[in-house]
């Protein structure tokens, strides 16, 4: 087991990682950009560096800063986290270069499946199903060719990268050039590879993401399905565990297809094989993301396995803790992402100072945030403010359960998702399950 482990990230997931490594018996050293100076969960780490100034591509994102900072502080491992470069092949070689373990996947399995249109190919090549589609576009009237082929309408998606950025829906060839060149400038801005490729849309389509996680010794196991339909601008603001519309038989199936396209790209660590099921209950790969979720923690509730914990320890060389015939399921959860952002302007980032900040609580709430009254949100990061899980034995109560702690949380100073998560959790589609992709977009219409 490592004895030393850097945390190069932010926020929550720097503060989950942390309680994950004291569990542990770990030591910790948590980077930190100078906007995060005053963070408080930097003082639950046992060492702290400054590594540049806040715009993240001076300091989260700066592979050189952060591995001199693990090799001044004589790390032994690196924690990605999520996002920044949880999913960059090149900074996990440049941690195996510098003798430094890397707690995700081998670079080569994420490099495969990191691009959209090569983890396509290599689901086709494993038997998992995939939506009708192409490989890279590379001009407009390629792009006209294939959507034509396939019909209308389609997706034009960016090849690497993820978090909804570079996805553009097209209903006809007018649409579909003008989302083709916004969808690879957006790409290329964000990921710095302006490669898109184009699927099939499916209508009335739920968001079903299976989580596995495996180990160095060939060991892997899937941990069951999430429902993470709920989204604005293809990023998610609600997940539960289980779906209401994925039975036993279902989320066995789904998750044997996750563990088949895993093992074909060689994986190992903690991972999340995201599909499209459509109403008469086929399912489709959509991609792969090769890091810890952000919704990580419902699973945890329902199955009991700490997948933090369980990376650190595949990492570190050991095996799974537990094998697929211990899985077991109890009970119902579900996550609401707090963002600071205004539902009304479309989803606006609101950074600012908190002046008033009440944590919900109570017996079935888990509350995981890093945020405080008087705590500034920078505007430089992602606009989360927390994740707020509950977990009850059935769905109604669940929903009734997150009902009175988002009544109970308290977010003054900035404009929140709370009033919104609300709103949902009193609209009858919701209750009765009855929710697809573009429920959040419909219900903003209808106002």
């Amino acid at each position: 087991m490592f004895n030393r482990i850097l945390i190069a990230n932010r926020g929550e997931i720097a503060l989950r990682v942390i309680r994950a490594c004291q569990d542990l018996g770990i030591g910790t050293v948590c980077v930190y950009s100078e906007a995060d100076r005053d963070a408080a969960y930097l003082k639950y780490a046992d060492e702290t560096i400054c590594i540049g100034p806040g715009p993240a591509a001076k300091s989260y994102l700066d592979i050189s800063r952060i591995i001199s900072a693990a090799e001044v502080s004589d790390v032994e491992a690196i924690h990605p986290g999520y996002g920044f470069l949880s999913e960059n092949s090149h900074f996990a070689e440049v941690c195996a270069s510098c003798n430094i373990e890397f707690i995700g996947p081998p670079p080569e399995a994420t490099r495969m499946l990191g691009n959209k249109a090569r983890c396509r190919e290599l689901a086709k090549k494993a038997g998992v199903p995939t939506v009708s589609g192409s490989e890279v576009i590379d001009s407009e009237e390629k792009a006209i060719k294939v959507a034509r082929e396939v019909g209308y309408p389609v997706m034009i998606k960016a090849a690497a990268g993820g978090g909804g950025r570079g996805m553009r829906q097209a209903h006809n060839d007018v649409s579909l050039v003008s989302g083709l060149m916004s969808a690879q400038a957006e790409a290329g801005a964000a990921f710095g590879d302006a490669s898109v490729f184009i699927e099939k849309y499916i209508e009335r389509a739920r968001h079903i993401e299976i989580q596995v996680i495996g180990d160095k010794h060939g060991n892997m196991i899937h941990l069951g399905e999430r429902d993470c339909s709920l989204q604005r601008r293809h990023q998610k603001l609600v997940e539960e565990t289980p779906s209401p519309v994925v039975s036993p038989a279902l989320r066995m199936e789904m998750g044997a297809a996750a563990v088949k396209l895993a093992k074909a790209a060689g994986y190992w660590s903690a991972g999340t094989v995201e599909f499209l099921l459509d109403p008469s209950g086929k399912y489709y790969l959509i991609e792969m993301n090769t890091r810890i979720q952000v919704e990580h923690g419902i699973t945890e509730l329902v199955t009991g396995v700490d997948l933090v914990r369980e990376q650190i320890r595949v990492a570190a060389g050991e095996k799974l803790s537990i094998r697929q015939e211990d899985v077991k399921w109890t009970g119902v959860a579900i996550e609401c992402r707090i963002n600071a952002e205004d539902p009304e302007h479309n989803f606006r980032p609101c950074p600012g100072k908190i002046t008033n900040f009440f944590a919900p609580g109570g017996p079935w709430v888990r509350w995981d945030s890093h945020v405080y009254t008087g705590y500034q949100i920078p505007p430089n990061y992602d606009s989360m403010v927390g994740k707020l899980m509950v977990h009850r034995p059935t769905r109604q109560e669940a929903i009734t359960c997150m009902r009175r702690a988002l009544e109970e949380i308290v977010v003054e100073g900035v404009k929140t998702t709370i009033p919104l998560h609300m709103d949902i959790f009193g609209h009858t589609h919701f209750i009765r399950g009855q929710v697809d992709t573009n429920f959040v977009e419909g219900y903003f219409a209808k106002k």
